[in-house]
C-alpha cells in the first residue's frame, strides 16, 4: 500500500508541476498585460469540484484529472475542451483577450512553453550549484564486459577512443549517446593503442528498459582512482555469505591493488568461478575473504554493489559553471530526442519503441523514484518540462504553436484587408483537437502493447 502511495505522489508531483509551470507562464503575462483571467485550473480541465476566488480569477481543482488550463476572458478556442463559465458581470474590452494586440496574444502564448524550458534550465543549474558537477571522464576504457559489444569489437582496457560514428574526439557522454540512438548497428571507431592507431567497427548491444529501446557498448569509462567501497549486496550471489559486509573497503584482489570498481569488475569476469580474496578494510581492521564468482545476467559477479556517493564524483562550480552545465545538458536531450525522432521519421527507429505516452511516462517516473528517491525525481521533471515546452511550440492547432500559427495567418491575412472567419477559427481548432487526440491514442496504444509485449 505504501509503495502504491509513493508511486502515485511521484506521479503527480512531476506531472503537475511540469504542467502546473506551463499554465503559470501564460497566467503571468496575461495578468503583466492587464487581461482578465476567468480560471486558473492547477489540477484537472472540465467542471469545477472546488475553488476559491481572488479578484476576477477562480482558482480550482477540476473534475478530470489530465493536467491544468488558464482560461482568459475574451478566449473562446478552448472552451470545448476545458468548459465555460456562464454568466459573470460584463467585462471592460480592455481586459479581453481578444482585443488586444496580436504581439501580446504572442508571448502569452509563448509564456507557456518559456516557463517549461526555465525549469528545465534551473533544475540543473541548482543541483550544479548545491552539489557540483559530475566530472565526465576521458574517453579512456577501463572495464570491458566479458563476451559483451566492446570485447566483441576487439576493444580493450585501456583503449582511447579518438573517433566515434564519424565524430572526432568525442566525449564519454557523446559515446554513450550515439551508442544509445543505434541499437544492433555496426558503428565504426578509431582506438588508441600503443601509440598507434586502430580502426574497429562496433555493433551496440539492444536493451529494452521502461519499454524503450537502446544501444549499450558494455564497456565503461577509466574513472581513475576512486574508494571501492561495498554499498549493497545481492543476497543470490556469495559475496554476502562468506562475510563480506555493507561499508568494507576492498583495497586489493587476488593480491592485486585496485584503483576503481572497473578493475575490480575485470579481475572477477577472469577469475569465472575460481576463489577470490579480497582484502578488505573494515573500519581500520584489516581482513581477508575469499569468495567466488556466480553466473548473473551472463556475467560473473560476487553481489557487491558500490557505494554511489563515491562513484560518482562531483566538481564543485560557481554560477557561470553551473549554467553552462544546465545549458550543455538540455542540449543534450534535445540532441538525442531530434536525432530519435528522425530515426522514426526515416523508418530506422520504431515508433513504438521511442515514443512513450502517459502509462510509459508513469512507469519511468515510478522506476525512477523507487531506484533513486524523490531526488532522482528532478532529472525526469527536467526531461518532461523541456519536452513539453518543445513540443507545445509545434504548429499543431490546440497547442500554443498552432494558436501562434493562427496569429501569423491572421496578421497576413491583414496585409491584404482581410479577416480569419469564426467559422475558419472553429475548424482549425477541431482539427487540431483531432490530430491530439489521434496521437494521445496513438501512444497510448504504444504504452499498451509494450506492457503486454506484443
Amino acid at each position: 500500500m505504501t509503495d502504491i502511495l509513493i508511486a502515485i505522489l511521484a506521479i503527480i508531483f512531476v506531472l503537475g508541476v511540469a504542467i502546473n509551470i506551463h499554465e503559470l507562464g501564460h497566467f503571468l503575462v496575461a495578468k503583466f498585460f492587464g487581461m482578465r483571467v476567468e480560471a486558473y485550473s492547477f489540477f484537472g480541465l472540465g467542471p469545477r469540484i472546488w475553488g476559491f476566488k481572488v479578484g476576477h480569477t477562480d482558482y480550482r481543482i477540476s473534475a478530470i484529472p489530465l493536467g491544468a488550463y488558464v482560461k482568459l476572458y475574451g478566449d473562446e478556442s478552448n472552451v470545448g475542451l476545458e468548459g465555460k463559465d456562464a454568466g459573470g458581470d460584463p467585462v471592460p474590452a480592455s481586459e479581453l483577450y481578444e482585443l488586444r494586440p496580436r504581439w501580446q496574444k504572442f508571448l502569452v502564448m509563448v509564456g507557456g512553453p518559456f516557463m517549461n524550458i526555465v525549469l528545465a534550465l534551473a533544475i540543473p543549474f541548482g543541483l550544479a550549484l548545491g552539489y557540483g558537477v559530475p566530472t565526465n571522464p576521458a574517453p579512456i576504457v577501463g572495464f570491458v564486459k566479458t563476451g559483451g559489444a566492446a570485447e566483441k569489437a576487439g576493444i580493450k582496457v585501456g583503449d582511447r577512443i579518438v573517433k566515434f560514428d564519424g565524430a572526432e574526439s568525442p566525449s564519454w557522454d557523446r559515446i554513450q549517446d550515439d551508442a544509445l540512438l543505434n541499437p544492433e548497428k555496426q558503428m565504426p571507431l578509431t582506438i588508441e593503442r600503443d601509440g598507434g592507431r586502430v580502426e574497429l567497427t562496433i555493433s551496440p548491444t539492444k536493451v529494452t528498459e521502461n519499454g524503450q529501446s537502446g544501444g549499450v557498448l558494455e564497456m565503461s569509462a577509466d574513472t581513475g582512482t576512486e574508494p571501492v567501497v561495498v554499498g549493497s549486496l545481492d543476497p543470490e550471489l556469495p559475496a554476502a555469505s562468506d562475510g563480506v559486509k555493507v561499508g568494507d573497503w576492498i583495497t586489493s584482489v587476488n593480491d592485486k591493488a585496485i584503483r576503481n570498481s572497473q578493475e575490480m569488475k575485470s579481475i572477477v569476469g577472469e577469475s569465472k568461478d575460481q576463489p577470490i580474496k579480497l582484502a578488505i578494510d573494515r573500519n581500520g581492521e584489516k581482513i581477508t575473504i575469499t569468495t567466488r564468482a556466480g553466473q548473473k545476467d551472463n556475467d560473473w559477479r560476487i553481489g557487491v554493489g558500490f557505494d554511489p556517493n563515491l562513484l560518482n564524483r562531483r566538481e564543485p562550480v560557481g554560477v557561470l559553471g553551473a549554467a553552462s552545465w544546465a545549458v550543455t545538458q538540455n542540449l543534450r536531450i534535445l540532441r538525442v530526442t531530434g536525432k530519435a525522432l528522425g530515426q522514426v521519421g526515416t523508418g530506422e527507429r520504431s515508433a513504438r519503441d521511442t515514443v512513450s505516452g502517459p502509462i510509459g511516462i508513469g512507469q519511468i517516473i515510478v522506476n525512477t523514484v523507487f531506484n533513486g528517491g524523490f531526488l532522482g525525481l528532478l532529472p525526469v521533471l527536467m526531461m518532461i518540462s523541456l519536452s513539453l515546452g518543445v513540443m507545445n511550440l509545434l504548429p499543431i492547432p490546440m497547442l500554443d504553436g498552432g494558436q501562434i500559427m493562427v496569429l501569423g495567418i491572421e496578421k497576413v491575412m491583414s496585409w491584404f484587408g482581410k479577416t480569419l472567419s469564426l467559422v475558419a477559427r472553429e475548424r482549425i481548432q477541431l482539427t487540431g483537437l483531432a490530430i491530439v487526440l489521434l496521437l494521445m491514442v496513438t501512444v497510448i496504444f504504444f504504452d499498451v502493447s509494450r506492457l503486454i509485449g506484443k
